[in-house]
């Protein structure tokens, strides 16, 4: 006997099988519709980021590298003589003058030495693989007193070894450009910091590590000493 507001069984499974299979097929556009979505939105902001970051590698060089002042302190392409470099500091080099760099301070030449070399600010390991580098609290170049320049002993600096005194330096500035005169060279330790303090007259102070063929890291300091010229 059937009961009032029952189904038999036969007319019953059959509907709710049906439905439940249609619910899920429906759930599973809605996910896989909400998953694309999700994803175009994940990789359309990661080719956005790449092409902010892309902009702003080619921006950046330009903005941080303005012309130099003076046309004296462009370095002519080529001039850079490797001849004595060690072979390791000519690769590191190469890798240096892969990053932008800030404009010269000033750019020292040694003309006996055959030396020209851009000036930047500090002493780190990059700046001095790619330049030679102004000694922080020392003046600075184009101001009057004692200007302490670095630079490594098995590359820019390794002409150094053949300096004598009465050679010219000339270091090339926005404003123009100064005329030293070598005086004296002397080897003092690492510890000796004398030859860099202030001068009441106008010096230009060379410093490099010694012996300049020296394996291994070198124990002393050559220093180079030159008065501006009147």
């Amino acid at each position: 006997m059937l009961h009032r507001g029952t189904l038999p069984r036969s007319a019953s499974v059959p509907w709710l099988h049906w439905a439940e299979r249609v619910a899920w097929i429906l759930a599973l556009i809605l996910g896989g519709v909400w998953a694309g979505a999700r994803g175009l939105a994940y990789f359309s902001k990661e080719r956005s980021l790449i092409a902010f970051e892309a902009h702003r590698s080619v921006a950046t060089p330009s903005a941080r590298a303005p012309p130099v002042a003076s046309a004296s302190m462009t370095v002519r392409p080529g001039s850079v003589d490797q001849t004595l470099w060690d072979r390791g500091r000519i690769k590191a080099y190469a890798v240096a003058m892969t990053r932008p760099a800030p404009p010269p301070l000033a750019v020292l030449r040694i003309p006996r030495l055959r030396l020209e070399v851009p000036v930047l600010e500090g002493t780190d390991e990059w700046t001095l693989d790619r330049a030679a580098g102004h000694i922080a609290g020392t003046a600075a170049p184009g101001e009057a007193g004692n200007i302490g320049i670095a630079g490594h002993r098995d590359g820019f600096f390794r002409v150094l070894k053949d300096i004598a005194p009465g050679d010219v330096l000339d270091l090339a500035l926005p404003g123009g450009s100064q005329t030293y005169r070598v005086r004296k060279m002397s080897i003092v330790k690492p510890d000796d910091v004398s030859v860099l303090d202030p001068a009441s007259r106008p010096v230009l102070t060379l410093v490099t590590c010694y012996p300049f063929y020296f394996v291994g890291s070198a124990p002393d300091r050559f220093v180079v000493q030159a008065e501006l010229e009147p």
